[in-house]
């Protein structure tokens, strides 16, 4: 990925907030959005999770679309002059997930542009790989805007607080509950960053790194059928091709943004990729963890984390410096990016 890609504004839909500024405030605040759902999860009681507010009941992709166009008009708001020449990029849950909630994406845009005027001209990409899907968009907005696109958005939106969802995951004991400490709060939203290679941002992408774990939390096998032990392999690779991207080493550092969402094999490869690529002394560097505040939220996280990232900048609330972003799938894919705040 050479130069820098500019992230000019964003938009969000979470559980504590329905709009970027108050959705990075409440974040920054370490705030949550958990709360008792409508799902049984055994003996009388019901699932904590993390449903965004929306001022309607509406439901399944429908909602979903509703939240996307919010995100879409909040961008656009605040840069009206793009709202005719963005092209899209919409990152979805894996085809591979059950429970997914946009199982045809042509036509969940089309509900999204019934809700929300969408140019003609805009061209539309679809990236349907969960968590890391945001990384994959950013190296296929630098393509667009290398071939003339002027705005691109990358919009993300996703949701695991569906029946089917919650049944799987709860017969694979993955989901947090009294029993199973060990689990994730399932969560929903939507984010969009609205990037550029023309204007000027608050925040420069300098470096991005992408890569699998050959360990991934549904285990792989060796050439003998073994599990293979969990190294922090591809988080390795993605960390240090951000790092060679940027110019910098992981001691250079000033802060971390990860998904996160909650399950203790994420930290650990969080962790073993920290320690297998910082070669120097340094600061403590922080870790801001989106599953504390929102759960997993799929699809949406990694707009969600540069549209963070760019508020601490124009902020100035977080440390000063580059950021390490970072995110991987159950599949494992993994993701990596270093930004900083834009001259």
């Amino acid at each position: 990925m050479s130069g820098a890609l500019q992230i000019l504004t964003s938009g969000m839909v979470t559980a504590v907030g329905l709009d970027a500024p108050s959705s990075c405030a409440a974040l920054r605040a370490r705030l949550d959005g958990f709360q008792e759902t409508r799902f049984p999860r055994g003996g009388g009681e019901w699932l904590v999770g993390a449903p965004v507010p929306m001022p309607r009941n509406w439901m399944g992709t429908k909602r979903l679309a509703h939240m996307c166009a919010a995100a879409i008009c909040e961008v656009f708001e605040r840069v009206p002059e793009a709202a005719d020449t963005t092209d899209l990029i919409l990152c979805l849950a894996e085809d591979s997930r059950q429970g997914r909630l946009v199982n045809d994406g042509a036509a969940f845009v089309r509900m999204i542009a019934e809700i929300v005027r969408l140019s003609d001209r805009q061209r539309v990409r679809l990236v349907p790989h969960g968590r890391p899907s945001g990384f994959v968009a950013l190296q296929t907005a630098r393509r667009m805007l290398s071939d003339g696109s002027d705005y691109v958005m990358i919009l993300g939106v996703d949701s695991y607080l569906s029946a089917p969802a919650v049944g799987q995951y709860r017969s694979q004991s993955r989901l947090l509950t009294p029993t199973t400490p060990d689990g994730f709060i399932p969560g929903e939203a939507a984010a969009a960053v609205l990037c550029s290679a023309r204007h000027p941002g608050g925040l420069a992408i300098t470096g991005l790194g992408l890569s699998r774990e050959p360990a991934p939390i549904y285990n792989g096998k060796d050439s003998d059928g073994f599990d293979l032990p969990l190294r922090g392999d591809g988080m390795v690779r993605a960390y240090t091709e951000a790092f060679a991207e940027a110019g910098l080493a992981h001691s250079d550092i000033v802060l971390k943004i990860g998904d996160l969402p909650g399950e203790s094999f994420w930290f650990r490869q969080t962790a073993l990729a920290m320690m297998r690529t910082q070669r120097a002394r340094s600061a403590v560097q922080p870790i801001w963890a989106v599953g504390a505040s929102l759960g997993n939220i799929g699809a949406a996280v990694v707009p969600l984390m540069l549209g963070w990232a760019l508020a601490a900048a124009e902020k100035r609330y977080g440390p000063q410096g580059p950021v390490l972003i970072e995110a991987s799938g159950d599949d494992g894919a993994c993701g990596a990016l270093v930004a900083r705040a834009a001259a």
